[in-house]
C-alpha cells in the first residue's frame, strides 16, 4: 500500500509540472510514465520479498550435537566386551558401544555370578570381570587347564576367582590322564573231561591285533560305512572352541564369517551353554531330589533312548520322529511333564557328557513340538559327536529348527541375537559341498588275526 501511495503522488507531481500545452501534446509520454512507475513499484516489492526470505534463511538454528565419548571410556568398553566374550558370554565384536548383544551378555554375565541381571554393571561388577580375564591371561598352561577340567568351561574360572576372594576352599579339579590300553595276556583253556573219557585238547589263543576280547575285538575291525564318532568330549571340545573364539576377538557373524566349520562349532556351543543353564533354572524349582539324584535319574534316558540316537546316523529325520513319536506313546507320560523332565536331562547330559541322554532329550522335544532343539541334532551330526558324522542327514535337522523360528517359534538359544538364524542358515548350507564324498572303505587287513597255538 505504501509503495501504491508514493506511485500516485509521483504522478500528480507530474501533472502539475508540465504544462498544459505540452499535456495534450506529451500524453503518450505521460501514460508512459505511469505505466513505468507501476512496473517499478512491483520491481520494488518483489525485490522486498526476496530479501525478507533470504534473511529468514539465514536465521535457521543449527541442530545440537551429541558429545564425543572420551578414548578412555571406550577402551575400557572394550575391555568389558573383550572379557565377556573370553568367559562365554557372547558380547559380539569388541567396538567401544555397548549395544543389545553387550547388555544381554552382562545379564548373562550377572545372572551366573548371583547378580541382578540388570545389564547395567556396577563398578564391583566390572572390576571383577576385568580383573578376572587378566588373571585368567596370566594364568597361562594353569588357565586352560582349569577351563578343560570345568563342567562350565571359561566360566568355572569366575566361580573359582569368586569363591576364592571370599575365602572359600575351591578343590583343584583333577585332570583325566591318557587311557592306556594293555593288551590282554593269553588264555589257556584248561582240559575238561567229558562223557566217554575223552578229553579236550588244550589251546592258547593270543590276540595279535586289536586289544580286549575277541568280540570287540572284530566289532572295532569292521568297516564303517557311516564315518567314526568323535572320541573327544563335547566338554572339552567347547573349551577349545571358547578359547579360539576369545583369541580371535569374538564370534563370527555373518559378515565376519571366514570359516563356516568354526562358526558352527561356536553357536553349538553357545547352544549346549544355554541347555545346561536352562535345565539348571529348572532343576532348582524340584522339591525332594539333590542334584546328583536327578542326575542319576537322567541317565536312564540313555538306555531307553538309545537305539533312537543311533538312528540319526541312519534314517532320515522324518523316520527318526516318527518312531520317537512311539516311544512317546509308550512312556504313558503327559507331553507336557515330558517336555521338562526332557529340558532337565539335556542340561544333565550335557554337564555330565553323556551324549546318549542330551541326543535322546533333544529328540524328545522335538517330537514334543519344540522344535527349535532339532538345532541340536544338525549340530551333533555335523561335528559327530554321541554319534556317526553326517553332513547330508544333519541339513534337514538344521533346516526344521531354523523354519521353526522363522515362523514365529521362540528360541531357546542365545534368544537375544536375531542375527543368529542368518548366520547358522548360511554356515549349515556349506555342508551341502560335503553330501556327495563317498566314504573311505577300511582294508581288509584291518580285521583282526588270530593265532592260535596247539
Amino acid at each position: 500500500m505504501f509503495f501504491k501511495n508514493i506511485t500516485m503522488a509521483c504522478a500528480a507531481t507530474a501533472m502539475i509540472a508540465i504544462p498544459a500545452s505540452r499535456v495534450a501534446a506529451d500524453g503518450r509520454d505521460f501514460a508512459a510514465g505511469i505505466v513505468a512507475g507501476v512496473v517499478g513499484s512491483a520491481v520494488v516489492r518483489n525485490a522486498g520479498k526476496q530479501k525478507r526470505v533470504v534473511k529468514k534463511r539465514t536465521y535457521k538454528k543449527a541442530k545440537p550435537q551429541r558429545a564425543a565419548v572420551p578414548s578412555y571410556i571406550r577402551q575400557e568398553r572394550r575391555d568389558i566386551q573383550t572379557s565377556l566374550n573370553y568367559f562365554g558370554f557372547p558380547a559380539g565384536t569388541p567396538d567401544g558401544v555397548l549395544g543389545r548383544n553387550s547388555r544381554a551378555a552382562i545379564s548373562n554375565y550377572q545372572a551366573h555370578m548371583g547378580y541382578a541381571a540388570t545389564g547395567q554393571l556396577t563398578d564391583y561388577e566390572k572390576n571383577f570381570l576385568l580383573q578376572s580375564y587378566s588373571r585368567a591371561l596370566s594364568g597361562g598352561v594353569a588357565t586352560s587347564q582349569l577351563i578343560a577340567a570345568s563342567p562350565t568351561g571359561p566360566r568355572g574360572l569366575l566361580t573359582r576367582y569368586r569363591n576364592e576372594a571370599a575365602g572359600v576352599a575351591t578343590p583343584t579339579p583333577q585332570i583325566p590322564a591318557t587311557t592306556v590300553v594293555v593288551a590282554p595276556q593269553p588264555q589257556v583253556l584248561q582240559p575238561q573231561v567229558l562223557g566217554g573219557g575223552t578229553t579236550t585238547t588244550t589251546t592258547t589263543v593270543t590276540a595279535v591285533a586289536g586289544a580286549g576280547s575277541a568280540g570287540s575285538a572284530l566289532s572295532e575291525g569292521l568297516p564303517n560305512f557311516m564315518g567314526q564318532t568323535t572320541a573327544v568330549s563335547l566338554a572339552s571340545h567347547c573349551n577349545q572352541v571358547s578359547l579360539l573364539t576369545s583369541t580371535n576377538g569374538g564370534f563370527m557373524t555373518t559378515e565376519t564369517m571366514v570359516d563356516s566349520n568354526l562358526a558352527l562349532n561356536e553357536q553349538f556351543c553357545l547352544a549346549r551353554t544355554y541347555a545346561i543353564a536352562e535345565g539348571e533354572q529348572l532343576s532348582a524349582k524340584i522339591q525332594g531330589f539333590t542334584p546328583d539324584q536327578i542326575a542319576r535319574q537322567c541317565e536312564g534316558f540313555g538306555p531307553a533312548l538309545q537305539e533312537h540316537v543311533a538312528a540319526t546316523s541312519l534314517k532320515p529325520h522324518t523316520a527318526v520322529m516318527q518312531d520317537v513319536s512311539g516311544f512317546v506313546l509308550s512312556t504313558g507320560m503327559s507331553p507336557v511333564q515330558l517336555a521338562g523332565t526332557a529340558k532337565i536331562c539335556l542340561s544333565v547330559g550335557y554337564r555330565t557328557d553323556n551324549m546318549d541322554v542330551a541326543i535322546g532329550s533333544a529328540l524328545l522335544l522335538t517330537v514334543l513340538g519344540e522344535q527349535v532343539y532339532s538345532e541340536l541334532l544338525g549340530h551333533h551330526l555335523a561335528q559327530g559327536f554321541g554319534v556317526s558324522k553326517r553332513s547330508d542327514l544333519a541339513l534337514p535337522w538344521y533346516d526344521q529348527g531354523l523354519k521353526a523360528i522363522e515362523n514365529g517359534a521362540t528360541p531357546v538359544f542365545a534368544p537375544g541375537q536375531p542375527e543368529r538364524n542368518s548366520l547358522l542358515r548360511n554356515a549349515s548350507m556349506s555342508l551341502a559341498n560335503n553330501t556327495n564324498a563317498v566314504p573311505q572303505v577300511q582294508p581288509a587287513s584291518a580285521l583282526p588275526i588270530f593265532k592260535v597255538e596247539p
